[in-house]
């Protein structure tokens, strides 16, 4: 399983184009020939940026827990399998498609976060209104579901 690491910032083009940082792509060096899938997050504000391996693995879970002849299970599947397949350019930038874009709140300056096996892409200033709201006590819940880690 890939485990990715990073935060990166990036500016958007006038073309909805940014440059994917190198650090990132140096982790993904072994996979991102086979090309990378973006979707938008039915969680929050942000893309989500699969590797196309990691993309076939989330497809096969999503298959085997929703019955597409279950009608909110097919509104479910549509939603969750609407991903656009993205190649960097060779300039390595990446497209943001338009209609992605829309759905993010992109516009001009982006965060790349790191999600363990996939990349999460927030508008700077929506990731930071997120952060700067949350009154989760992460170190309570970590205690509450992490307590066991060690004995995995």
């Amino acid at each position: 399983m890939l485990a990715l690491i990073g935060k990166e910032y990036c500016t958007v083009d006038s073309n909805g184009r940014f440059k994917f940082p190198s650090a990132l792509k140096k982790q993904l060096i072994s996979v991102i020939n086979n090309g990378l899938v973006m979707r938008s997050s039915i969680f929050g504000p942000y893309l989500e940026l699969y590797p196309m391996a990691e993309w076939d693995i989330e497809i096969e879970k999503i298959k085997k827990r929703l019955n597409p002849y279950n009608p909110k299970d097919l509104i479910l599947i549509r939603k969750l399998s609407e991903g656009n397949k993205i190649e960097l350019d060779q300039n390595d930038r990446i497209l943001i498609p338009s209609d992605l874009k829309k759905a993010g709140g992109i516009s001009k300056d982006i965060v790349l976060i790191s999600r363990i096996n996939i990349l999460e892409i927030w508008d700077v200033e929506k990731y930071n209104e997120i952060n700067d709201s949350s009154t989760m006590d992460y170190i309570a819940y970590a205690n509450e579901r992490l307590v066991d880690i060690n004995n995995d």
